[in-house]
């Protein structure tokens, strides 16, 4: 191990940090990232351990990686460091990456339990006695129960967490089994299943948005709210995911596990505190509450040039895109649509939450006026990571005569003071795994919720309609959605901060 001297960078202590956010000091942790060489850890888990650790939102840590790969401590460090230059969000100066190079260390899986047990155990001790343990699982979903079996057999699970990547099972049977067998090691309570979505600002200012102003939550049900569309199309193709993909599509792998917990931000209850129990118990009732996904409320399609990707058959019925009309059979929201959609070679890549109000009558103005022709009022999220928010309304436009136009109301984190605070979704989310903060995370009992709501879709799936790439879906999109229409493409573009 190099000698770095880390007294010649001036962090705050972490103490120091969480007490001035409010938020108590954590223990130290030895991350055990499995899958450490893979695209996931690359672009997402070491850029964002690296900004942790620079930034002190983090205790003192130190990370196992572990995977196929024969690689040495340095060739890891390496690797990781090409990773942090590529792909992180927050560039780190040398002294910077010396001071997290010094916490790396790899050990490749042909080592065995024997081999990351031992690699665990110093971590440990050069971290101190009250040192926690965290797995992070960043492998394929038929690589878990092995990994999980290794955890057990080397005693690295006991007193643990352990965050596991989607998809979980894919329909009701395989998520059961899943459950099962993951809780002979760990308690539901050790487990922090990942959706990268909730980890979001914009996600969580939902939440905000919703309980903290008067001005929203009286209005928000079924008697007000027209209906609710999450719309997350992509312009990405499937780069190295062909084999996943061909046996998961695009409801397992994006409806289940990422349109659908956000959908149950936007829908639950007030929860009786902030804390992760009573929020993950409202989230809960809203799956439980969803009718049955039918055939007749999806359009599947696939599309044009998918079956000649190298590894699809050529007469698969994989969809690359899916829409969906869910129903709420509750007292807030019975009656009111939810529209989800997403899919793969679209027009554009979005990730947005439209919440379309009721229209107001229009008998007193006169023929012309231009009232409603631009559709309903909406309050807009946008799930990216600058998270802006929009609501969109008629007003008059200058001049003589009563002339109406939209107009909106435009909000993004990135234009106030507080915009170096935002954390990218993966950092949000190890953090509070740390923690032992399970409200951004998905329970065992929701997970199987849906499949359970999803089993008609799945036993009897539509045939998928072809689609050109670079456009919003199969035309049958606009029959499901129909007398509505959808925002996306926008009929207005987001205002740039100047």
């Amino acid at each position: 191990m190099d000698d770095h001297n880390p007294q010649t960078i001036a962090y705050p202590s972490p103490d120091a940090r969480a007490r001035r956010r409010g938020l108590e000091p954590l223990a130290p942790h030895v991350i055990v990232l499995f899958g450490a060489t893979g695209d996931l850890a690359k672009r997402k888990l070491l850029p964002g351990l690296a900004y942790l650790q620079r930034s002190a939102l983090a205790p003192e840590i130190r990370v196992v990686g572990t995977a196929m790969e024969d690689l040495s401590t340095e060739e890891f460090r390496d690797l990781a460091r090409e990773a942090v230059q590529s792909f992180g969000m927050h560039k780190l100066t040398d002294e910077e990456w010396a001071e997290f190079d010094d916490r790396l260390t790899y050990v490749p899986q042909a080592a065995g339990p024997e081999g990351l047990t031992a690699a665990v155990k110093a971590s440990q001790e050069a971290l101190g006695q009250d040192t926690r343990l965290l797995h992070y699982l960043s492998v394929p979903p038929r690589a878990a129960q092995s990994v999980i079996t290794m955890l057990r057999e080397a005693a690295l699970a006991e007193n643990s967490r352990v965050v596991m990547e989607k998809p979980f099972g894919d329909d009701l049977d395989s998520a059961v089994r899943l459950n099962n067998f993951v809780h002979e090691t760990f308690d539901e309570e050790q487990i922090f299943r990942i959706d990268h979505f909730l980890g979001k600002e914009a996600a969580q200012n939902i939440l905000a948005f919703r309980f903290a102003n008067g001005l929203f939550e009286p209005i928000w049900n079924r008697n007000f709210i027209d209906h609710v569309q999450i719309d997350i199309p992509e312009t990405l193709g499937l780069d190295q995911r062909v084999a996943f993909y061909e046996a998961t599509g695009a409801y397992k792998d994006m409806v289940v596990t990422h349109l659908m917990q956000v959908m149950a931000f936007v829908a639950m209850e007030p929860p009786t505190a902030l804390e992760p129990r009573a929020i993950s118990e409202e989230k809960n009732k809203v799956f439980r509450s969803m009718l049955p996904i039918h055939p007749s409320d999806a359009v599947r399609g696939q599309y044009g040039g998918y079956r000649d990707e190298s590894g699809v058959a050529q007469d698969s019925d994989t969809e690359t895109f899916i829409a969906l009309r869910v129903g709420l059979d509750n007292w807030r929201w019975a009656g009111t649509p939810f529209y989800l959609r997403t899919g793969k070679r679209m027009a554009e890549g979005q990730r947005i939450i439209s919440i379309a109000f009721k229209e107001a009558p229009r008998t007193m103005f006169p023929q012309g006026s231009g009232v409603g022709t631009q559709g309903p009022d909406h309050l807009t999220f946008d799930l990216a990571d600058n998270s802006k928010v929009s609501l969109s309304f008629y007003g008059k436009r200058p001049g003589p005569g009563m002339r109406l136009e939209k107009l909106s109301m435009q909000f993004s984190t990135h234009e106030t003071e507080r915009a170096g605070d935002v954390l990218e979704a993966y950092e949000r989310l190890i953090l509070d795994a740390m923690r032992g903060d399970h409200t951004l995370f998905t329970t065992a009992e929701g997970i199987e919720s849906l499949w359970e709501r999803s089993q008609p879709l799945l036993d009897d799936p539509p045939p998928v309609k072809h689609y050109p790439q670079g456009t919003w879906g199969p035309n049958a999109i606009h029959q499901l959605i129909a007398p509505n229409a959808w925002r996306l493409p926008f009929e207005r573009a987001w205002r740039e901060k100047k």
